[in-house]
């Protein structure tokens, strides 16, 4: 009885570049800034909020919200 050979199954996506991943969460900022009403001076947290959705990591804190706590 002769073995069958491996056959490798295609990934189903390809790693994503450094630029997708950056207009990814630029997008996704943006997003955050709309369902909030638009309103300023928040970018910060949107950047950082979207990031931390597209590349799958957990938010630790806000690093303007710890600032403002502080004051």
């Amino acid at each position: 009885m002769t073995a069958k050979p491996r056959v490798r199954e295609p990934l189903s996506r390809k790693p994503s570049s450094s630029s997708d991943i950056t207009e990814r969460i630029r997008q996704r900022a943006y997003d955050l800034y709309e369902q909030r009403g638009r309103g300023d001076g928040f970018a910060l947290n949107d950047w950082l909020q979207a990031e931390s959705q597209i590349r799958g990591t957990k938010k630790l804190g806000s690093k303007s919200k710890q600032i403002k706590e502080r004051r």
